[in-house]
């Protein structure tokens, strides 16, 4: 990513802590907070995501809004997939789990039925648009 869009993103990030710390919705979808241990730095790293139910578990979409590089999230997710989510009401512990083939064509669809936003980032890339489940530890 060139320097100047990082220099036109970065007061956009706080955006998202403001939109998940007053319940506001993206595409129609509650929002939560993923920290993930970054791949490369060891760091924890937070993000803001949509979020859609599979049970008792969540999905996330690393959409990245269709640019051509998955988001920080997945390599870390990839990385290391213990991490914690925030609903609003606490953090508590999930695995990741990367969703592939029929299952993820499966849930790929069903997001698009549910918010069809979703549907346009698969026309602004050539990747494959990766779905995790994120699954509640109960250590």
């Amino acid at each position: 990513m060139p320097g100047w869009v990082r220099v036109v993103l970065k007061p956009l990030s706080g955006l998202e802590g403001f939109m998940f710390k007053r319940g506001m919705k993206v595409q129609g979808r509650p929002l939560l907070k993923l920290a993930t241990t970054g791949a490369r730095t060891g760091e924890r790293r937070e993000t803001v995501l949509a979020w859609f139910p599979d049970g008792d578990d969540f999905v996330v979409v690393g959409s990245n809004a269709g640019a051509a590089r998955h988001p920080g999230w997945v390599f870390n997710l990839d990385a290391n997939p213990e991490a914690t989510i925030d609903l609003g009401e606490g953090e508590f512990p999930v695995t990741a789990e990367m969703i592939t083939g029929d299952a993820r064509d499966r849930k790929w669809a069903e997001i698009v039925e549910t918010s069809p936003g979703y549907g346009k980032y698969v026309e602004k890339t050539d990747r494959v648009i990766p779905l995790f489940r994120l699954t509640r530890r109960t250590t």
